[in-house]
């Protein structure tokens, strides 16, 4: 493994060291071979051990959160040395006048301070106001008249269709507590404190159950309408995530695009679980992924694959093992992305050409200087390679899927769409747990995809699960023709 990089753990010379124990181990020729061998595995070690240490969300696949020093980011922010806010030259901006107050109060000049002898007329009001809110309960009591005649017979008022119980909760109540527990993503202690220190409602979490059992109910025909759009759109990002479910690993399977966004819970990661997600088998557009080999099962779609991936294992090579070829590829690939948006998405034919040229070239160099490890006589498959040299071949392999962003404006440089929607069912996992059953877990996907592709479309989140509990469905939910 090759370290261009100096390591220094609390001012130990890491890099040094290493440096030193090989060349004692390849100069001393009276060290007996046993203690060589020892000595080249304990190097070994340490130089993995370094690389795992040095692992974060810049340079691999690893989440932020898991990131050994998560005040970088404020770190760079205070080396920027620039106050917080808006900088100098900046437009700020005013809070909006409402046009339509709910309440309007008249204040009146105290006449008797002013000046005596003058007549005074009133030419024009200076208006202020003050944007506050309101948090209460409401409570509707529907009193039914019951008639009687001569013989006994009563005939009572009709309720409205949707008043079933002697006190039951309204859709409000239910759209809001939908809204802080699948969408903010609170826990139900939270929200059962929300409710009673604001509205003095006691929520119990068994309510707070039947909401989403409910919601869960009124969403079958928009999940079936998001997922007949997604098989027959142009272009859809695919991703998925491990989430807790009572403490075992199970998958969430995404796919969506600008208009429309599905989840869901199963308990494989492979074929079966996007199978059940129902979109790939099914779908014949551009296909954009990070490179799971499952997504290459479906062969009826174009295949586009996520150039920050790429960016991030480069970086993790560059920085690990030091390989020059990582490095001009990673610049490449930057290149390549500033030349597409400068070209709005329409290089010409003659750059598509140039920038291929340059990809070959610089993944032949990546062979000389990452070559591959040589076969094991008698072990049988195939010989196990560093990561540098499994990248390497990989972007040789499927050059057409890593560069199809040149091709067309429509195809994106990066899977971030997809990346960006799954980041928030891990938020959810840090903030509330493990799903208590596989059920729980299809609950919230199929809500928050509701939720998510009404946000999508500039709606209110709140109001909508307002309707959908008055039985309402916004109008992009329209039931497939025959």
């Amino acid at each position: 493994m090759c370290h261009n990089r100096d390591v220094t753990l609390s001012e130990i010379d890491v890099s040094g060291a290493i440096k030193r124990a090989k060349e004692i181990a390849a100069s001393d020729k009276k060290l007996p071979s046993s203690v060589r061998a020892v000595i080249e595995l304990l190097v070994l070690i340490v130089e993995l051990l370094l690389v795992r240490l040095n692992v974060n969300s810049r340079n691999s696949s690893t989440p932020p959160s898991q990131d050994p020093h998560r005040e970088r980011g404020r770190t760079v922010r205070a080396e920027r040395k620039r106050k917080p806010g808006g900088q100098p030259g900046h437009k700020g901006e005013t809070i909006a006048r409402i046009e339509n107050p709910d309440k309007i109060e008249l204040l009146s000049v105290d006449r008797r301070t002013l000046p005596r002898g003058h007549e005074y007329r009133r030419v024009q009001e200076d208006v202020r106001q003050v944007i506050d809110i309101e948090i209460k309960r409401k409570v509707t009591e529907y009193r039914a008249e019951v008639l009687e005649d001569g013989r006994g017979r009563q005939y009572r008022a009709a309720f409205p269709e949707d008043v079933t119980r002697p006190v039951q909760y309204g859709a409000s109540v239910k759209a809001e507590a939908l809204y802080m527990s699948v969408y903010q993503l609170l826990p139900n202690h939270r929200v059962q404190d929300f409710f009673r220190d604001q509205a003095g409602i006691e929520l119990s979490v068994g309510s707070l159950q039947s909401f989403r059992r409910e919601a869960y109910q009124r969403l079958e025909e928009f999940e079936r309408t998001a997922r007949n759009n997604l098989q027959e759109a142009t272009i859809a990002h695919f991703d998925e995530t491990g989430i807790n479910i009572n403490g075992k690993l199970a998958w969430l399977h995404s796919a969506s695009n600008d208009e429309w966004t599905l989840y869901g819970a199963y308990e494989q990661r492979g074929k079966e679980g996007i199978d059940a997600l129902g979109v790939l088998p099914h779908f014949s557009g551009i296909a954009c992924h990070d490179h799971w080999k499952a997504y290459f099962n479906y062969t009826n779609c174009i295949h586009v694959l996520c150039n920050s991936h790429h960016a991030r294992e480069l970086t993790g090579i560059i920085e690990n093992e030091g390989h020059r070829w990582a490095q001009q590829m990673r610049g490449l690939l930057e290149r390549i992305y500033i030349a597409v948006e400068k070209a709005n998405g329409r290089l010409s034919s003659r750059s598509q050409a140039a920038f291929r040229k340059q990809y070959r070239e610089i993944l032949a160099r990546g062979k000389k200087e990452c070559p591959a490890a040589p076969k094991i006589s008698g072990k049988r498959g195939r010989t196990k390679q560093s990561k540098a040299r499994n990248l390497l071949e990989r972007l040789e392999e499927f050059e057409e899927e890593t560069l199809r962003f040149i091709t067309s404006p429509i195809i994106p440089f990066t899977n971030n769409l997809a990346e960006r929607y799954i980041r928030m069912t891990k938020l959810q996992q840090k903030i509330s747990g493990s799903f208590k059953s596989l059920h729980t877990a299809q609950i919230f996907c199929r809500t928050r995809s509701f939720l998510s592709t009404c946000v999508k479309r500039g709606l209110s989140a709140t109001e909508t699960l307002q309707g959908l509990f008055m039985g309402n469905l916004p109008d992009f939910v329209q039931p497939r023709p025959p």
